[in-house]
């Protein structure tokens, strides 16, 4: 017997649809009911390999099926949900290979980010930089590793916006839904925690210098190094041993 889904029922409900001829109600419960299972997932509260029955879901979204299936159907393109036959959908886990190719991808995504935020970054988005580096600080000193971590995604969000290519972000966003369904953070990994500050106070230097090159080169070596813990971390769960590792890497 499955758990119950941990979400809050949706506000519109296509079960009691009042207007039929309304085209837009049913997608925009389909996007609503896929928006509330992708966070789910993405937070951990449905882990790899977990069933999602889709009787549970109707009940707690209040969303009739077939708009559950095509928020499904949506959620397995997007790689994070496997319709198994004869089982039905679970989140899909993450194959090492895959993650290391989806962190390769990462990297270079990250660093065209980073030179685009050196080339174009705006006083008030250095600003925000700044802050999130402070936060990150803050958390870093006292080793708590939830706050350094929304402080990094903080930090990550604010130089993204900067550089001001959606399409990337997109891309980006998408690859970092993937790669939490390993739940991979190596942040309490023993001394990744500083080397971690170091990298990012690095790119924030090369940011603030207006450095194009630089910033692009430590954006791509801090998701190297984390990739390296990563998949480390992803090869143990998998029982095999990681030896492919980004050069100069201390997992």
């Amino acid at each position: 017997m499955s758990a119950a889904l941990p979400f809050q029922t949706l506000p519109v409900s296509d079960r009691q649809n009042d207007r039929p001829d309304d085209a837009e109600a049913p997608a925009s419960v389909r996007a609503a009911v896929a928006c509330q299972l992708r966070q789910a997932i993405v937070s951990g509260r449905y882990r790899a390999g977990q069933r999602l029955p889709e009787r549970e879901l109707c009940a707690v979204t209040g969303a009739a099926r077939s708009s559950v299936r095509e928020a499904l159907r949506q959620l397995e393109a997007e790689g994070l949900v496997s319709i198994i036959p004869h089982r039905g959908p679970v989140v899909r886990p993450l194959p090492l290979e895959e993650a290391r190719q989806t962190y390769a991808a990462r990297a270079l995504l990250e660093g065209h980010v980073g030179r685009l935020c050196a080339l174009h970054r705006t006083p008030a988005q250095l600003a925000a930089l700044d802050a999130a580096m402070d936060a990150m600080e803050a958390a870093a000193k006292v080793v708590d590793g939830p706050r350094v971590i929304a402080a990094n995604a903080a930090f990550y969000a604010a130089m993204t916006e900067a550089a001001g290519n959606a399409v990337i972000a997109g891309l980006l966003k998408a690859i970092h839904n993937r790669l939490a369904l390993g739940r991979l953070s190596g942040v309490l990994w023993p001394g990744r925690l500083t080397e971690s500050m170091a990298e990012n106070r690095a790119i924030l230097a090369a940011i603030r210098a207006g450095d194009a090159a630089a910033a692009e080169a430590a954006c791509i070596h801090h998701i190297e190094a984390s990739a390296a813990i990563a998949l480390v971390i992803l090869a143990a769960r998998h029982g095999q041993d990681e030896a492919v590792l980004p050069q100069g890497s201390k997992p």
